[in-house]
């Protein structure tokens, strides 16, 4: 039920296009452990984050030296609910830029904010000038927005570390990037990110809430991921597969309307079967693409959701085993 509950407020807040989920410190720790090598002289741009209030400034920020940062960039839309300043001073847009000469300054103060002339939108002329001039964008951004977003990542050829919605693999636009190898998962998803602070107009129900030591409140969906085209040993590693399909036809079922079988678990994956499997969207996460090739989406021959005695399992993605196809089994 909490889990429900907690999902519900996710859908409510893209129907409301209400975005106010804060990342927390732990959980970009957790996840930027892996990429430090990445940093070294680059521009990062944080353009949904108060340099005030944003954990993920509050990251680059402390650890300036020792990622080895030429700059820090964090703009903000001027709507922010969290906002504990006076609104009224900000009524547009801000960003703030941090530097080595910042020395051990790292919060900002209301006269260190530059004022957009506008408000601040990640979209807007004055915030893609901004990102012009950065290398790797690490934000939380609005998941109401997540499409256009990501194009416009895309579109400007940055890197990027972004959080988003599990579903978010399903969009098109996203999944056409998965497949070609030009954006992949990070190494946090689920319950591996452990929750998001969010206002405190905000209803809390069931054990997936909390509030924190500092009084925050807590959300935990469990639902999310990171979404990055910053390289990882991790998304190298081959899964390891243990199962077998000859001798266990049974287990793997063929699809109605495509040439392939199904697969309920990436663990099931077995290791003698050369044609096409539909794994779950969560094989993602542990996609090595030097051992598998992704081949569509969803859909069969006919292009209609893939079927199983006239029913459809959950989604699927279709792959084939890269090393198989020149190995005699």
């Amino acid at each position: 039920m909490a889990r429900k509950v907690q999902h519900a407020l996710l859908r409510k807040a893209k129907i409301n296009k209400n975005d106010e989920f804060y990342t927390q410190l732990s959980d970009i720790e957790s996840e930027l452990q892996h990429y430090k090598n990445h940093f070294k002289g680059k521009v990062v741009f944080c353009n949904c984050d108060d340099p005030r209030i944003s954990n993920f400034f509050n990251y680059f920020a402390l650890n300036f030296k020792e990622l080895g940062l030429r700059k820090l960039i964090a703009a903000c839309y001027r709507k922010q609910e969290m906002n504990p300043f006076n609104a009224e001073e900000f009524k547009n847009g801000f960003f703030y830029e941090y530097t080595s000469e910042e020395g051990e300054k790292i919060k900002p103060s209301s006269t260190d904010i530059i004022h957009f002339k506008g408000d601040g939108d990640f979209r807007s002329a004055e915030s893609i000038e901004l990102l012009k001039q950065s290398d790797i964008v690490v934000t939380n951004p609005p998941f109401s927005l997540f499409r256009d977003y990501v194009d416009q990542l895309v579109t400007y050829n940055k890197k990027f570390l972004i959080i988003g919605n599990i579903n978010a693999i399903t969009y098109k636009e996203v999944f056409k990037l998965i497949k070609e190898n030009k954006v992949w998962l990070g190494i946090r998803l689920g319950r591996g990110v452990s929750g998001f602070i969010v206002p405190e107009y905000y209803e809390l129900y069931g054990t997936e809430t909390r509030i924190d030591s500092f009084g925050n409140k807590i959300v935990s969906p469990n639902n999310c991921l990171w979404l990055t085209n910053l390289d990882t040993s991790k998304r190298h590693e081959d899964i390891t597969l243990t199962k077998r399909y000859f001798g266990n036809e049974i287990e793997y079922p063929q699809y109605d309307n495509y040439d392939g079988i199904n697969v309920n678990k990436t663990k099931n994956i077995p290791l003698d079967y050369k044609g096409f499997m539909g794994v779950p969207i969560t094989f993602l996460h542990k996609f090595n693409p030097e051992q598998f090739e992704i081949i569509k989406f969803r859909k069969g021959n006919d292009e209609k959701d893939l079927s199983i005695n006239g029913r459809c399992p959950y989604f699927r993605i279709l792959i084939r085993n890269k090393r198989l196809q020149t190995k005699i089994i």
